[in-house]
């Protein structure tokens, strides 16, 4: 008798061990009808063989990080609609937001990912499909937080890979130079013309990639990446790079890596002529609520705005000195926001430009946007 259950229990997990490793191998594509539209919002100054900023404010959401293919034909009709409208040219800089790489976590997933209600309902789908991944990317998490850490670890290679192959791939089928919007990938590095992930610690990080399709010059790291555990500010290992560009010469700082005056010192000191600002705000209605500070980390002694004195808008617009001398001797500069909804996170940043020490806004709260500036 003993034998007997003995014998049922095994052929019972071994059934269901079986079951679990074909549910979790499979990952039907489900048929998705993205909007591809996008609107001309803001459109200064006058065309000249100088070149442009051009921001592109998407809309996107879960289902549109299916495949990066899906996510292509989006943003590839967003930069056809521009070049449509004679936005496109050799010299054109083109600047996504950020986190617009760091969803490709989700590609390839299954349906009930992209159908759960919140993020941590999908974040445990997200594990559950990826046993082995996930078990790896636990072993080598690091901070107060593992779960999360390992969340954005474990398909670290794939994204990278992917990454590439699609940003890359939009700036050499459109020629232009492209700001990438941004990706977190623990220690990322540009080996052999290849985006690489390491095993250290998580970066926010954004590549430039040139109209061949090739990156130009290394990863640029957030100096304060607000998921760290660590308060204690500037990462050892971070430094703000300039790079040059049929524009003119770049710099990138990511987040709230804009409010800081001492980056902009340092773009000066490099001769950086344009600034991106690839931006993410998260919460419903937040860009209209009074600002919370800087949170946890150390306050500039030149910044006197204080926490609650302003809304989250009008601080980006205050403490983004972009083009403003004499805090920025930048031509122009452009904050581009990611926008749409993941789960129950939805976005809320505004895209703005600055040019000659004035700024100009979107004031639409919805919808994918696009915003151009004539150097």
């Amino acid at each position: 008798m003993r034998k007997l259950l003995y014998l049922t229990f095994s052929m019972a997990l071994i059934a269901a061990l079986t079951f679990y490793a074909m549910w979790a191998a499979d990952r039907p594509a489900g048929h998705y009808l993205s909007d591809l539209r996008i609107k001309l919002a803001v459109d200064q100054g006058t065309p000249a063989d100088r070149g442009n900023l051009l921001g592109i404010q998407p809309e996107l959401f879960p289902t549109d990080y299916q495949s990066p293919e899906r996510l292509h034909r989006k943003l590839a009709a967003y930069l056809q609609q521009a070049q449509d409208q004679g936005l496109l040219n050799e010299k054109t800089v083109v600047i996504l937001p950020e986190h617009v790489g760091t969803w490709l976590m989700i590609s390839g997933e299954k349906d009930e990912l992209y159908q759960a209600a919140t993020l941590a309902e999908a974040m445990n789908w997200l594990a559950a499909s990826n046993p082995v991944q996930f078990a790896r990317a636990w072993l080598t998490a690091k901070g107060s937080s593992r779960l999360d850490d390992a969340h954005l670890r474990m398909k670290s290679r794939d994204m990278a890979k992917d990454y590439q192959a699609l940003f890359g791939g939009l700036a050499k089928e459109f020629h232009v130079t492209l700001v990438a919007g941004t990706i977190v990938l623990p220690e990322p590095n540009i080996t052999d013309g290849r985006l690489k992930a390491g095993s250290g610690a998580l970066y926010n990080s954004t590549v430039v990639f040139g109209r061949d399709g090739a990156p130009l010059g290394q990863p640029q790291r957030q100096m304060r990446p607000v998921f760290d555990q660590d308060d204690s500010g500037t990462r050892e290992a971070s430094r703000i790079n300039v790079i040059d560009t049929p524009a003119g010469r770049l710099g990138v700082l990511i987040g709230n890596d804009s409010w800081y005056p001492d980056n902009y010192r340092k773009l000066d000191e490099q001769g950086a002529q344009l600034i991106a600002v690839p931006a993410f705000v998260v919460g419903h209605g937040v860009w209209d609520q009074p600002w919370k500070g800087y949170k946890g980390s150390s306050v500039p002694d030149s910044v006197s705005l204080k926490p609650g004195a302003v809304s989250v808008g009008q601080a980006w617009h205050q403490l983004t000195l972009t083009a403003q001398p004499p805090a920025s001797k930048a031509q122009a500069g452009m904050s581009v926001f990611l926008r749409g909804q993941f789960w129950d996170k939805p976005s809320a940043g505004q895209s703005f430009l600055s040019s000659n020490g004035q700024q100009f806004a979107d004031s639409e709260a919805r919808g994918a946007r696009l915003l151009n500036l004539w150097l």
